[in-house]
């Protein structure tokens, strides 16, 4: 087996899978390619513990048009990666109070300026479409008529990496100590058993692990932190469900016979996380999310939780944005991170990105520049309101 690779790729969940695919497959990149990932079964990788789902309704526009492109690849999923996607147009609702109008507003503008299908309803149409929906102390709401909704993202991960590995990509189970450098250009990765594997370009696309494989270059504000999803059943149908962001947070979209729902913990209540600790928080449910459901969807008040799992967030303390790109002072060392639960959904077009950093040295499809490392030391923070 070559001890040598001109991009190794360090992480082989969604993002790497991504950038192998994209570099293999769809630029042709002719150069040799590893990817090392350290648990092949994934079985804690956000990738398979994520509500996989995708939206265009965000505050910033690199965000909208990153999901853009998400969204192009999902429907050609057939054509492009040999499989159905499972995508489900359902859109997102997004709901605000008074005090939040504006902002909703102002996204909403945002959105529709970069060509994203959303539509914005005020109470009485609100009521019209959704009659299921409570909505005392709601002022307005926004949906995505089309181009928003949920697939099945770990389908698309392993079709990635079926294909890449067809087109000569190698993939590797192992896990990376250090990303070793020579003269300011990173020249390989160390294995944990001590194997070096060579290489000019290394992609570091490690979710959680990503900060500390980088803490040697720079010194990233992104933390691991628990998100919990529950399944739900109610004897209530909800005809025409979306992916709803209620204004405290709560989201809940329809997921096979039920429902998946969940929301964040309050800032004080939200530590850092080992790296092994995925237990279910006891009565978060019960206080954080059920009353909440209860009083905007009144049929919801006899529901019946079946399961419940958690997940952990890459979470960019700075801003809520991935970081992306060349890690300063470092030629041929490319990183993506810091993705806040917005991963899964922004995988293709960072993979793109990555590879074209790889392949050609810039950006061609999307400019992910808005995204970069160097942005923090800069003070270019781009700030996300709608985090979900």
């Amino acid at each position: 087996m070559s001890d040598r690779f001109d991009v190794v790729i360090v992480g082989g969940a969604a993002m790497g899978a991504s950038a192998a695919w994209h570099l293999a497959c769809d630029l042709g990149f002719a150069g040799s390619v590893l990817v090392l990932e350290k648990d092949p079964s994934y079985a804690r990788a956000a990738t398979a513990l994520s509500a996989s789902s995708i939206r265009r309704q965000f505050s910033t526009a690199i965000n909208v048009r990153v999901s853009g492109y998400g969204v192009a690849l999902l429907r050609d999923a057939p054509a492009r990666l040999g499989i159905d996607a499972a995508f489900r147009e359902g859109g997102y609702l997004f709901l605000a109070t008074e005090a939040g109008r504006a902002a909703l507003a102002a996204n909403h503008a945002l959105q529709t300026e970069e060509g994203a299908d959303v539509v914005w309803l005020d109470p009485p149409a609100l009521a019209a479409r959704f009659p299921w929906l409570a909505l005392a102390g709601i002022a307005a709401g926004t949906w995505g008529r089309s181009g928003e909704g949920w697939f099945d993202g770990f389908g698309v991960m392993q079709a990635m990496r079926r294909a890449s590995r067809a087109a000569g990509v190698t993939w590797r189970t192992a896990e990376v100590a250090a990303i070793e450098t020579a003269s300011g250009c990173a020249s390989g990765v160390r294995l944990a058993d001590g194997t070096r594997i060579a290489t000019g370009t290394v992609i570091v696309t490690a979710g959680t692990a990503a900060p500390g494989l980088l803490r040697p270059f720079v010194d990233l504000p992104v933390r691991r932190r628990k998100r919990l999803i529950f399944f739900i059943r109610a004897p209530a149908a909800l005809p025409g469900c979306p992916l709803l962001i209620d204004p405290t947070g709560v989201y809940l979209r329809p997921e096979g016979e039920g429902f998946i729902c969940g929301t964040a913990p309050p800032p004080e209540q939200d530590p850092d996380v080992a790296e092994d600790d995925f237990d279910v928080t006891p009565d978060f449910f019960e206080e954080r999310v059920w009353p909440v459901l209860a009083a905007r969807i009144p049929s919801l008040q006899r529901l019946r939780v079946e399961r419940a799992w958690a997940g952990h967030y890459d979470l960019n303390t700075a801003d809520h944005n991935a970081l992306v790109g060349p890690v300063p002072g470092v030629r041929g060392l490319l990183a993506a991170c810091g993705f806040s639960g917005h991963g899964i959904q922004q995988a293709p077009a960072i993979g793109r990105g990555l590879a074209e950093l790889a392949a050609f040295g810039r950006y061609v499809a999307i400019d992910l520049s808005p995204l970069a490392l160097a942005r923090l030391a800069e003070g270019r923070l781009v700030l996300e309101r709608n985090v979900v």
